[in-house]
């Protein structure tokens, strides 16, 4: 844990290494495949906590085209601020400034190093996993992977507008 006790002392240096199966990805569509690196600096920035740093793994999923394993490598930088959630603790509404939308908020002493890791590499992992560029899916009456078989259905009739741009 990043506490604000140990910030007003000093800045805190992190390495550290997550196995595969430690971290909670929250019911996300792939998997840790490797290590995850995670080097990184906190410090106070005013009233704020500075999280500065980078990380780097591998993840497994399923293509969403045509289902296929795949494995892909993830690397990300990020700097993220933070301020205690007694900041904004009213009973009113309040308007946030353009200039603080990316300010975090936090409860407790302290921010998990764990949550901001996952929560970054969840980030980073794109809307739509696919093997290939060109992946051709599957066939979506017989259900056959076309990039390895070729099928003989007939294209579905459809009675849609969009039906002529396949």
């Amino acid at each position: 844990m990043i506490t604000l006790a140990e910030l007003e002392l000093h800045r805190i240096v992190v390495s550290k290494t997550y196995a595969s199966g430690e971290l909670n990805f929250q019911g996300a569509d792939f998997q840790q495949a490797g290590p995850l690196q995670v080097d990184g600096v906190a410090e106070l920035a005013g009233p704020e906590i500075r999280v500065r740093g980078s990380l780097k793994t591998r993840l497994s999923a399923s293509c969403d085209r045509c289902l296929s394993p795949i494995e892909f490598p993830v690397e990300r930088n990020f700097e993220l601020f933070y301020r205690p959630m007694a900041h904004i603790a009213r009973e009113e509404e309040i308007e946030v400034p353009k200039d603080e939308l990316g300010v975090a908020f936090f409860s407790g002493d302290g921010i998990e190093l764990a949550d901001i890791v996952t929560e970054q590499v969840i980030l980073a992992v794109p809307m739509k996993l696919v093997c290939r560029e060109d992946c051709r899916g599957l066939c979506p009456v017989c259900g056959v992977d076309r990039n390895r078989d070729t099928c003989r259905c007939a294209p579905p009739q459809t009675d849609s507008p969009f039906a002529r741009f396949r």
